[in-house]
């Protein structure tokens, strides 16, 4: 009889799993309590239950499993095992985008599902690879850090709720239905994806689509992978799960650079949580925003901070941990994660890899001038990041500028005007007051890089070099070209990844220069949460109306809070000596509690964007376009009747006629369809965007726009034969809100569905 110690239970007695699970049940709260939170707010905006259990098995077993797995026999050795999650399902995406191109090329896309077996067989049978289904030697993650970002998610789940989620239904669900004008065309972007490789531009059938649309492939391969609806995953599944995936990388890629839990959790707060500083009414955007409004409004965005975070994390292994920084490093396997997250990022949005690549030649001539010394590891990940660039250049976008051109400035242009009846002193101030409220309204939340720089006295390491260039770069970018649109905004958007990363860092380092124990830091975070709920309640009490005035006026609600604001910081200062003489606890302590100050500063931001939703039907305020259930009961009627390949044609081309000319910013065929559209809103096109009409530009080829009207005003049997053959078209959708078929259409196709508004006919 083998003895047993006293106390302990015997090997594979029924008392060891309970124990074990005993323990790991407080592990693995705050990621239940995170995931349970989401699962709340996406049931009470009606998403249906089993289309959030789909699409849950979808991410668990077709893009965190394989990705995972390909992670872990990438990377030399484990850190955390929410890191190889984290930045596993980031691989996954890139893996799957892979798949999904694969699959749709060959027109096997409703086999896609199959392709998490690519990874996973392998790692079955080869005894190498096997290992990785069970790691052990991770760090252990501290408890307040897991707690911290379960609160991030909640909180911004809370916005995307009340911004989002509450405000645009699934389908639209009355005649006054309205949506944000941009929604309709990524829908049917993704709409495009689920069939196409590459995708074609929606609304002109066979035209090449030079766009960042890697995103909305991804939606598709959701759609395609777990049977939800496409809608649903648009509307409701992939935004606040992308969401929480960033704020979970950001938390994770901090950690790992700077060496320290907390400068990645406080990077996922300034990120996620603090709003851009602007003391208005919540309505207007002054300079853009970094991730209000856009994470739902772009989605792309979010989806590209996916992939660019973890690039970071990458690319800064490569360039050197800096001293003390007692992270387990990647190995060789990093340069793969480089090459394969590089070529993800290069269509996931135009602007991420221009602001790696600019960091990484920074990094390397400050490492040349300063260090004397070529690093090449540098190098050799700016020549993988100028071809990535070239590639997406050449083959992605065609060259195809989208309207961004060299005019410096034209983002702080508007609230100067013309100097005409100013002298050079005022213009003078006058730039100087729009270029600090530039700074302020987006930038405020990287004051922790002021906190870097000065505890290393200027002298950083060349990873803090890099993540301070992304920093730079991004806004320096955006400062010296124009958009019509203002889509220059997501180079800012790009360094902004970098920057709270930094600025969580020299955040983090400054509390530890403080020694504050258990006690100081719960009172430091106590005073914080209470500084910032008090400039909600002003803000919500006191919504500044900017009335119609000089150019600049704008500007004043921002510029008059940061006044009053410094002067409280300056106060502070005075009084500070005489308060840590009596309470010997705040010695040595203030910059500590002035920076905390700074960086929650902005808390009203996302809450003034939250407030604003309510007041309009679209989630937001913000161009919209009507979208009634009318319209898209007819759309999804053909949806669910058609071929995947089948055009259709439309009379609904345009948003509105305004003085005789089409506003062709009109999508919702193609996007409710999720078919091709022969002619519909065409000024999104690459080749049209930035023309100095605007949506107002005429469509390119008459002859096709001419052939569609003549279907639905002076049919002949010839004229939609030679849509049919030529074009392929299948379908017609009549809008009679905007034109009455002409009768004799009923005689040359089929009629078969008309709800009185929209009649839908099928070719013969």
């Amino acid at each position: 009889m083998t003895a047993v110690a006293d106390g302990a239970p015997a090997l594979g007695t029924p008392t060891t799993r309970p124990h074990r699970a005993a323990e790991a049940l407080p592990r693995y709260a705050p990621a239940l309590a995170a995931f349970v939170f989401v699962v709340v707010i996406l049931l009470s905006a009606d998403t249906p239950a089993l289309d959030i259990a789909r699409y849950t098995g979808y991410a668990l077993l077709a893009v965190v499993l394989p990705g995972t797995l390909v992670y872990r026999a990438l990377r030399a050795r484990p850190h955390t095992l929410v890191e190889d999650l984290a930045v596993g399902a980031a691989v996954g995406l890139v893996l799957e985008l892979a798949a999904w191109a694969v699959f749709t090329g060959l027109g096997l896309e409703h086999r896609l599902w199959l392709w998490p077996l690519a990874v996973v067989l392998p790692f079955v049978a080869v005894p190498r690879l096997r290992r990785h289904w069970r790691v052990t030697g991770y760090t252990p993650v501290p408890t307040g850090w897991a707690w911290s970002v379960a609160a991030i998610i909640a909180g911004f789940t809370i916005y995307l709720a009340e911004s989002f989620l509450y405000r645009n239904p699934i389908l639209p669900l009355g005649e006054e239905q309205a949506q944000y004008i941009d929604l309709p065309f990524q829908l049917s972007i993704a709409g495009a994806a689920t069939h196409q490789m590459p995708p074609e531009v929606p609304q002109v059938a066979g035209e090449p689509l030079h766009y960042h649309w890697f995103g909305f492939a991804h939606m598709a391969a959701a759609n395609l992978v777990s049977g939800v609806d496409l809608p649903t995953v648009f509307f409701r599944l992939a935004v606040p799960t992308l969401c929480l995936l960033a704020v979970l990388l950001v938390a994770v890629v901090g950690w790992r650079i700077s060496g320290r839990p907390y400068a990645g959790a406080v990077a996922a707060a300034l990120m996620f949580t603090v709003g851009e500083f602007g003391y208005e009414n919540g309505i207007r955007q002054l300079f853009g925003t970094q991730a209000t409004f856009i994470v739902w409004g772009s989605p792309s965005m979010t989806y590209s901070w996916v992939l660019l975070l973890p690039l970071i994390a990458v690319l800064a292994d490569r360039i050197g941990p800096a001293r003390g920084v007692a992270v387990p490093p990647l190995g060789r396997g990093a340069w793969v994660l480089v090459v394969l997250l590089l070529a993800a990022s290069t269509g996931a949005k135009a602007s991420s890899v221009p602001v790696v690549a600019a960091a990484l030649g920074l990094t390397a001539l400050v490492a040349l001038v300063v260090r004397r010394r070529l690093a090449w590891s540098v190098i050799v990940a700016g020549m993988l990041a100028l071809a990535a660039q070239g590639f997406a250049t050449a083959v992605l976008f065609a060259f195809e500028s989208h309207g961004v051109t060299v005019d410096p400035f034209s983002g702080l242009r508007p609230f100067v005007g013309a100097a005409a009846d100013r002298g050079a002193g005022a213009s003078v101030l006058l730039w100087g007051a729009v270029g600090l409220a530039f700074l302020l309204n987006l930038q405020l939340r990287l004051a922790g890089i002021v906190a870097l720089l000065h505890h290393r006295r200027f002298r950083l390491e060349p990873v803090q070099v890099f993540l301070l260039g992304g920093a730079v770069i991004g806004p320096v970018i955006y400062l010296l070209v124009g958009h019509p649109g203002s889509s220059n905004q997501y180079f800012t958007r790009a360094g902004f990844a970098f920057g709270v990363i930094a600025s969580g860092w020299g955040y983090a380092e400054l509390i530890e220069r403080a020694r504050l124990n258990r006690r100081g830091r719960v009172l430091l975070a106590t005073g914080a949460a209470g500084f910032a709920l008090l400039l909600c309640l002003i803000q919500l009490n006191n919504q500044a109306i900017v009335h119609p005035g000089p150019v600049w006026d704008p500007l004043r609600p921002l510029l008059w809070w940061a006044a009053a604001l410094t002067g409280l910081a300056l106060l502070g200062a005075l009084v500070w000596p005489a308060l840590a003489g009596r309470w010997t606890g705040l010695r040595g302590r203030g910059a500590a509690v002035l920076l905390t100050g700074i960086l929650v500063a902005g808390a009203p931001g996302l809450v003034m964007d939250a407030a604003a939703a309510h007041r309009y039907a679209n989630g937001g305020a913000y161009a919209v376009v009507p979208m009634p259930q009318s319209r898209v009961a007819a759309a999804r009627w053909v949806y669910e009747h058609s071929e995947a390949d089948d055009v259709v044609a439309t009379n609904a081309y345009c948003r509105a006629v305004v003085n005789g000319r089409c506003d062709a910013r009109s999508f919702w065929v193609s996007a409710y369809t999720e078919r091709s559209v022969l002619v519909e809103g065409w000024a999104f096109t690459p080749k049209l965007v930035g023309q100095p009409d605007g949506p107002y530009v005429p469509f390119w080829d008459q002859t096709r726009l001419r052939a569609n009207d003549a279907a639905f005003t002076a049919p002949t049997e010839a004229g939609l034969a030679d849509l049919r053959d030529r074009y392929g078209v299948r379908w017609l959708v009549v809008d009679r809100s905007v034109g009455q078929e002409a009768e004799v259409l009923a005689t040359l196709a089929d009629r078969r569905f008309d709800n009185g508004r929209l009649a839908v006919y099928q070719l013969r």
